[in-house]
């Protein structure tokens, strides 16, 4: 069984942070020199690690399976970043934004994590300025804000809809300055494939090279994962189509604890599923939700109609309506049930009925036409690329679908998974959000943890390593983990059956959505758990992977992958059906309150749960992290 000692530090909460960072242990400038630590993923969270270690001293390899780091996920981050900054004078604080998070995670996530979280996020501000990031700012010159779901105030910074982009720019100027000065060696279009464990400390990891197929073992004195979230496991979903679990799920099988992997997020405001012909989903910001207005016909008649048409006493704004504190920015695990909801009402719109409206024509006589465009323009310019409508003049539809994972690897407060020298960061952890995450807090994670959490917390691992005693990536361990990962790439080649790789993800994706999407019971959890292991024989069986190892194989990537998402999915599943109450994004059916709210059993469930492989063919082990609430009163959320 794993230990997981969360090594929270004791005192005041306002002062773990700082109290921890006076008495942790160092490395001397020196010895930094001496050290090499593995990046793997260059996002936010990966770029903004890798160029802070690389600036203290550390030697640092960074590997990304794009061909430049600009392609990561992290640019799809539309809406904004979160910051205790208070300009709008509004009654904000890093106790407030602390609050907000808790609540909004339902109280799942732990306390300590949550508020060291709120401190930096003041810092991360400043830090984006610096390197130039070109924040929305007001008519004076000084930064705007503008709000999110789950919030009553306005802390959120903004770069127009493409916050994401403009902070991944930053992290990558930081990055590759840091690439020029010799500091970060750069490996991209690298896979990593195996983590590497010797003496039972993470020293290294086995990647191939995604253009030439060549398979390469490197060893170092720590390992960072930063490698985004696993929501790619339902096939269809907003992440980019490449985003993958691979990395987190073979550190699982080398002995990680995964946390918590039924903590999925469903986004309310998504461009809804035309056909079975798409491979991905569209976000729309949740930005959106400042100034545009949700809502439905209130007679199932009139879904097909004209919008337009529709009197004004004829339609529902159901979130105004249900929860009119919060309104459209309720919550997005709420708001997505409430949507879904009163389409299984037979009031959704569209030729589907899985839809909604997002209607800004207050908006647009409040602010007129040009005001809405300078706010969002080219998210009304990529709704009109994809569905051909003007939302100038007609709503948007939207629908939720999967966009987040607040599960991930287990850390403790260092950041360290209960494998010791193994970091994670950023989406590919659990630490923060617990079962829900609030809108603009996944880039203010990732940057709080590449630049300002693991800089202090990975010498106190170093400190306990002797400078130079990294082992040889000749050893036994890496030989073994490199032959691990040829046959595991011989094997998929071999196959030689009949269905692509698609052909599983999608049965794969359909799978989980009923069984394990925005709503499960015990009953769609148990038949998922059926119907997985027998397509992952299936699987193992016919699917054709053609082409060569040797060379660029886009066919073995997603085999790899879809081979890690369809035992991750049974994860997921059982995760859901152990855990027998609803909280967050995790909503059992059986568990709800009569107005269908979350229902849930802090007594029996007000803990993480950390699973841990035993072997292939084995069911896995389920610890538990008791989640011990000092500071704030577990309480039912209530946003009406």
């Amino acid at each position: 069984m794993a230990q997981l000692d969360s090594r929270i530090p004791p005192g005041p909460l306002a002062d773990k942070w700082r109290t921890h960072k006076a008495n942790i242990r160092l490395v001397n400038p020196a010895n930094k020199r001496k050290y090499e630590v593995i990046v793997v993923g260059a996002g936010l969270a990966g770029s903004s690690a890798a160029a802070t270690l690389a600036e203290l001293g550390y030697k640092v390899k960074c590997f990304v399976y794009h061909d430049s780091p600009r392609r990561a996920h992290s640019i799809a981050a539309q809406g904004g970043i979160n910051a205790a900054k208070n300009y709008q004078n509004d009654g904000d604080s890093v106790y407030r934004l602390f609050y907000d998070t808790i609540k909004g995670g339902d109280y799942r996530a732990r306390e300590a994590n949550v508020h060291r979280l709120a401190e930096v996020s003041v810092n991360i501000i400043d830090q984006c300025v610096a390197q130039g990031v070109p924040f929305a700012r007001e008519y004076g010159g000084l930064l705007a804000n503008r709000s999110f779901g789950g919030a009553q105030v306005s802390r959120t910074f903004y770069a127009r809809g493409q916050t994401g982009q403009q902070l991944l720019l930053g992290a990558y100027s930081a990055l590759m300055r840091m690439v020029g000065n010799g500091g970060v060696q750069l490996f991209p279009n690298s896979e990593m494939l195996d983590l590497v464990i010797v003496d039972g400390q993470a020293k290294g990891i086995v990647v191939r090279n995604l253009i030439t197929g060549e398979i390469s073992r490197h060893a170092a004195d720590a390992v960072i994962l930063a490698t985004g979230g696993y929501g790619n496991v339902f096939n269809l979903s907003t992440y980019a189509r490449q985003s993958n679990a691979t990395a987190i799920w073979r550190a699982y099988k080398r002995g990680a604890c995964f946390a918590n992997p039924c903590y999925t997020q469903i986004h309310p405001t998504c461009i809804p599923v035309t056909g079975d012909y798409q491979s991905k989903l569209t976000l729309m910001s949740e930005s959106l939700r400042n100034d545009g207005r949700i809502w439905v016909p209130k007679k199932a008649e009139d879904r097909l109609k004209d919008p337009n048409t529709i009197p004004e006493s004829d339609r529902d704004y159901y979130l105004e309506r249900i929860y009119p504190s919060f309104g459209n920015l309720a919550p997005r695990d709420i708001a997505s049930r409430a949507a879904k909801r009163v389409c299984d009402e037979g009031r959704g719109v569209g030729e589907s009925g899985l839809g909604v409206y997002l209607d800004f024509s207050d908006a647009i006589k409040r602010l007129g036409e040009a005001g809405v465009a300078e706010r969002y323009g080219n998210l009304f310019d990529i709704y009109h690329e994809i569905t051909n409508e003007n939302a100038y003049k007609v709503p948007m539809r939207i629908y939720p679908a999967v966009h987040y994972t607040m599960g991930g690897l287990w850390v403790d407060y260092n950041l360290m998974s209960n494998i010791p020298g193994l970091f994670v960061l950023g989406e590919a952890n659990f630490s923060d959000h617990g079962a829900n995450r609030l809108g603009a807090s996944a880039l203010m994670q990732g940057l709080a943890d590449g630049y300002f959490v693991i800089p202090y917390t990975i010498g106190d691992y170093l400190a306990t390593q002797k400078p130079g005693s990294r082992p040889s990536a000749d050893a036994a361990e890496f030989k073994a983990a490199e032959q691990n990962v040829v046959g595991m790439t011989t094997r998929l080649l071999g196959i030689n059956g009949k269905e692509p790789v698609s052909y599983f993800h999608k049965r794969l994706g359909k799978i989980m959505w009923e069984g394990c999407g925005m709503a499960r019971t015990e009953a769609s959890l148990k038949k998922a758990l059926q119907e997985i292991p027998k397509l992952r024989e299936e699987f193992w069986a016919n699917v054709r992977v053609p082409g060569s190892e040797k060379t660029l194989n886009q066919s073995l990537e997603q085999a790899g992958r879809v081979a890690d998402f369809l035992e991750l999915g049974e994860l997921m599943c059982l995760d859901a059906l152990t855990r027998e109450e609803s909280c967050g994004g995790h909503f059992r059916e059986e568990h709800q309150y009569p107005d269908g709210e979350c229902k849930r059993d802090d007594e029996k469930f007000g803990h993480v749960a950390a699973w841990e492989f035993q072997g292939e063919g084995k069911a896995p082990l389920r610890n538990v992290e008791p989640l011990n609430y000092e500071f704030v009163k577990m309480s039912v959320r209530n946003y009406k």
